[in-house]
C-alpha cells in the first residue's frame, strides 16, 4: 500500500506547484500524507483503527467475561464472534457510521473489520456507550453476517435469557438460528437489548 501512495503522490505532485522546501519533511510517507487530499486513507490510519478496535474488542470482552463468566465457555465453543462499540474508537474515515468492530473466525482465525450504522431515527446505544458481543454457533451463520451484513428493523428488541450466572448464554438473547447477542452497558448486561433500526457491515476502510 505504501507503494501505491508514494505513486500516488508523486503525480500529484508533477501536477502541482511546487512546494516550499520547508514543506517536505524527507520522511515518504508523511510526506504522501501531507500531499493527498483531505480524506484519503492511508496505510498508518488504517494500521491505527485497527489496532483500536482490536483493543476495543479485548477490552469488552474482558469487561463480558468478568459479569458473565459461561460466555467464556460459550465463545470458546463458537465458530466466531463480533464485537462492536459506539465510543472508545476514533473514527479516522468520513461517513455515517455510528459504531465500529469486528468479527473474528475462530477456525481460521481471520478477523473482518465492520461498521454499525444508524438506518433509522431513535437508535438509544449509541448515545448509552453500549457494547454489542455476537456469538455464532454454526459457521453458517458467521458467514451470513460477514457475507451478507446484519440488518434490525425498527421493532428489534430481544429479552435476554436467565439461566443462572455460570450457565452458557446466560445474559445473552438468542436473535436468530445459532446467533446470540450479548448487549453491554455502563451498568452491566441489559435484560433486554434494544437494537432497532441499525445496520452491520463489512468495514470498506480497514479491511
Amino acid at each position: 500500500m505504501t507503494t501505491r501512495l508514494l505513486v500516488c503522490a508523486a503525480a500529484i505532485c508533477l501536477a502541482s506547484p511546487p512546494l516550499a522546501a520547508e514543506q517536505w519533511s524527507w520522511d515518504p510517507v508523511k510526506d504522501v500524507e501531507n500531499v493527498l487530499p483531505a480524506g484519503v486513507p492511508n496505510e498508518g490510519k488504517i494500521i491505527q483503527g485497527r489496532q483500536q478496535v482490536r483493543e476495543m474488542s479485548q477490552d469488552a470482552l474482558s469487561s463480558l467475561y468478568e459479569i458473565a463468566p459461561g460466555a467464556h465457555r460459550a465463545i470458546e465453543r463458537s465458530a466466531g464472534y463480533a464485537v462492536f462499540s459506539t465510543f472508545g474508537i476514533k473514527l479516522f474515515f468520513a461517513g455515517g457510521t455510528t459504531g465500529k468492530g469486528m468479527v473474528v473466525n475462530q477456525m481460521t482465525g481471520r478477523q473482518t473489520f465492520m461498521q454499525m450504522a444508524q438506518v433509522q431515527g431513535g437508535l438509544g446505544f449509541g448515545v448509552n456507550k453500549n457494547r454489542l458481543i455476537f456469538v455464532f454457533a454454526s459457521e453458517q451463520a458467521l458467514r451470513n453476517f460477514i457475507d451478507q451484513g446484519w440488518d434490525f428493523g425498527g421493532q428489534a428488541s430481544f429479552a435476554a435469557m436467565d439461566r443462572g450466572q455460570g450457565s452458557m448464554f446466560a445474559g445473552a438473547a438468542s436473535v436468530a438460528p445459532g446467533v446470540y447477542l450479548y448487549q453491554l452497558t455502563e451498568s452491566g448486561l441489559s435484560a433486554t437489548l434494544t437494537v432497532s433500526g441499525t445496520k452491520f457491515f463489512k468495514d470498506p476502510d480497514l479491511n
